[in-house]
C-alpha cells in the first residue's frame, strides 16, 4: 500500500486501492470510539428537527398508518446500513460511496456517487441552517414574551444573515476536528433526546388521564402500511420516512479516524438505525394517540400545524417546560447541522485524495487534522444554495426535502449496489454473505431505485412540493436535474484537467475476489 502526503493526492500512476488497501490521508486516526461515532450519527439524523418537519406531511399523506410507514422506510434503511457495514469492514475509506462505488463500476459511477453524497449533504445543511433560524427567533418570542420576534425568520435578509451566522459556527467547530466536534455533540444529542422522551411520555400520560387533545385508541393496525389510501400516498410516506433517517452514514465516513475502522463505523452505523426507528415509533404513537388525525386545532390533520408540529404540541403536552422544546429542535438543527459537516468533507477529501477532486480539496489542517479546505468550501457552497432557493421558492423546507429524498436514493442506491456487484464471487459461499454481501443491499438498492424513480417523474409536475414552478415545470425537478447535470459537467471538466484516477491509476475497478487474491 503506497503512503502519501497528508497534504496531497496519491502519486499520479499509483493504484493505493489496488488491493483494497487504504492510503493515510493525514486525518487523526483512532479518535472516535463506538459511543462517539453514535452519538455523532444520531447527531446527523436530528430526531429532533427532522420530526417537527415529517409528522405533519405523513399523517397528511397516509393517516393513521404512520406508525407502519415509518416501518417500511426503516426497512430499505437497514439493508443498506448493512451492505455499508460489509464494504467498510473490506474497504474502510472517508470516500465511503465514492471509494466503493469506484473499485466495484469504475471511475464514471464512483464519481457520480461521491457526487451524490457531496449534494445531498450540501443542500440538507442549508435546509438544518434555515430550521435553526426559525427556531432561534421563535425561542427568542418565548423567552421574551414577544410573538413578533417569531417573525424576523420571515425578513429574507435579516434569515439569510442569520443563517450564515449558524454556518460559520458549524462550519468552524468542524474544522477544529473530530475531538471538538465530538465534544459538542455528546451534549447537544443527550438533550435532545431527553425532551422527545420526556414529550412522548408525557403525552401517553395525558392520554391515560384523559386529557389528550382528541386522544385515539391505541391499534395494531397502525403499523400495517398497506391500509395507506393508495399507492400514491404509501410512495409519498415512504419517500417522507426515507429522509427522516437519513444521515446514518456519517458514521462510516468517520472510518479512518475511529478505533477498529474496519468494524466500529459499521457497528455504529447499525446501532443508530436501531436507536432511531425505537425513537421514531414511540413519537409517532404518542402523537397520534394524544392529538387524532383530524383538523382541529391541535389535530395532526390541520394543515396550520403539519409544518411545525412541535412547536403547536409542546405547549400543551409539556406545559411550562414547552421552551424546551424549542430548545431541543433549535439543537437537533444547530448539532446535525455540525456533524453533517464530515460527510460531505471527508468524501471530498477523499476525491482529492484520488485526483477525482483538485488536488486543493486534498489538503489538511495540520493544527486540527481535519479535512480544512473542504470543510470551508462545503459551508460556502450550502450557504449560498440556501440564498439562492430562500428567493426562488415559496417554501424553501418542503421543496429541499423533497430534492433531497432524491440524492440520497440515488447515491445510497448506488452504494447497495456497488456492495452486491464488488462481493458477486463471494455470494453464494456462505449463507451469512448470500444474506449480509447480495440479498440485503440488492432488496435495499431496488427499493431505493423504485423511490428514485417514482419520486423523479412525479416532481415534474407544477404542482409537487410547494407548488413552486418554473415555466410549468415543478422546481423540485428543475432543481434535481441542474444538481444532476452539474456534476456531469464538473465531473468532464476534471477528466480534462486530470485524467489519472478516470484512467484507473489512482483507484483501480476490482473484486473482493482480486482483492483477496491481491493480498
Amino acid at each position: 500500500m503506497t503512503t502519501h502526503s497528508p497534504s496531497s493526492g496519491p502519486t499520479p500512476g499509483a493504484s493505493d486501492s489496488g488491493t483494497g488497501g487504504i492510503s493515510s490521508k493525514g486525518l487523526s486516526a483512532g479518535s472516535i470510539g463506538l459511543l462517539g461515532a453514535t452519538v455523532i450519527g444520531i447527531s446527523c439524523i436530528a430526531p429532533a428537527y427532522t420530526l417537527t418537519a415529517s409528522l405533519g406531511p405523513t399523517v397528511a399523506a397516509v393517516g393513521t398508518q404512520m406508525p407502519g410507514i415509518f416501518l417500511v422506510g426503516f426497512i430499505p434503511m437497514l439493508l443498506v446500513a448493512l451492505g455499508y457495514r460489509e464494504l467498510n469492514n473490506a474497504m474502510p475509506d472517508a470516500g465511503t460511496s465514492f471509494t466503493w462505488a469506484t473499485r466495484a463500476f469504475g471511475p464514471w459511477l464512483g464519481w457520480m456517487g461521491g457526487w451524490g453524497l457531496i449534494v445531498a449533504t450540501v443542500v440538507v445543511l442549508s435546509n438544518l441552517a434555515g430550521v435553526a433560524v426559525d427556531f432561534f427567533y421563535l425561542m427568542l418570542a418565548q423567552l421574551f414574551g414577544n410573538p413578533d420576534l417569531a417573525d424576523l425568520t420571515g425578513n429574507v435578509l435579516i434569515n439569510v444573515l442569520t443563517c450564515l451566522v449558524f454556518m460559520v459556527a458549524a462550519c468552524y467547530i468542524s474544522y477544529r476536528g473530530m475531538e471538538t466536534t465530538k465534544a459538542v455533540q455528546y451534549v447537544l444529542v443527550a438533550f435532545q433526546l431527553i425532551v422527545l422522551v420526556w414529550f412522548s411520555v408525557a403525552a401517553l400520560v395525558q392520554v391515560a388521564e384523559g386529557s389528550a387533545f382528541d386522544a385515539l385508541a391505541f391499534s395494531a393496525d397502525w403499523f400495517n402500511p398497506f391500509l395507506a389510501p393508495s399507492f400514491t400516498a404509501f410512495a409519498a410516506g415512504v419517500s417522507l420516512s426515507i429522509f427522516i433517517f437519513w444521515g446514518w452514514d456519517v458514521t462510516l465516513t468517520m472510518n479512518e479516524e475511529t478505533r477498529n475502522p474496519k468494524t466500529t463505523p459499521g457497528r455504529a452505523a447499525t446501532l443508530t438505525v436501531g436507536i432511531i426507528f425505537a425513537l421514531y415509533i414511540l413519537i409517532a404513537v404518542a402523537t397520534l394517540m394524544f392529538s387524532g388525525v383530524g383538523t382541529g386545532a391541535l389535530g395532526l390533520g390541520n394543515e396550520e400545524i403539519q409544518g411545525n408540529v412541535f412547536a403547536a404540541l409542546a405547549g400543551p403536552v409539556m406545559g411550562p417546560f414547552a421552551i424546551l422544546m424549542s430548545l431541543a429542535v433549535l439543537s437537533s438543527s444547530a448539532a446535525s447541522l455540525q456533524s453533517t459537516f464530515v460527510g460531505p468533507a471527508r468524501t471530498m477529501l477523499s476525491m482529492g485524495h484520488y485526483q477525482a477532486f483538485p488536488k486543493r480539496f486534498a489538503s489538511i489542517s495540520p493544527r486540527y487534522k481535519s479535512p480544512g479546505f473542504a470543510t470551508l468550501m462545503a459551508g460556502i457552497v450550502a450557504w449560498g444554495f440556501y440564498a439562492v432557493m430562500r428567493v426562488l421558492s415559496t417554501d424553501v423546507l418542503t421543496d429541499t426535502i423533497l430534492t433531497l429524498g432524491m440524492m440520497i436514493c440515488f447515491y445510497y442506491g448506488v452504494t447497495a449496489f456497488a456492495c452486491v456487484w464488488y462481493f458477486r464471487s463471494e455470494a453464494l459461499g456462505a449463507i451469512r454473505a448470500f444474506l449480509l454481501k447480495f440479498l440485503a443491499p440488492l432488496l435495499g438498492g431496488v427499493i431505493l431505485l423504485v423511490i428514485f424513480a417514482t419520486t423523479l417523474y412525479d416532481s415534474m409536475n407544477p404542482e409537487y412540493g410547494s407548488g413552486s414552478n418554473i415555466g410549468g415545470v415543478g422546481l423540485v425537478f428543475i432543481l434535481a436535474m441542474v444538481l444532476f447535470i452539474g456534476g456531469i459537467v464538473l465531473m468532464l471538466i476534471q477528466r480534462s484537467v486530470n485524467p489519472a484516477f478516470f484512467q484507473g491509476k489512482t483507484l483501480t475497478q476490482g473484486s473482493s475476489k482480486e482483492h483477496l487474491h491481491m493480498q
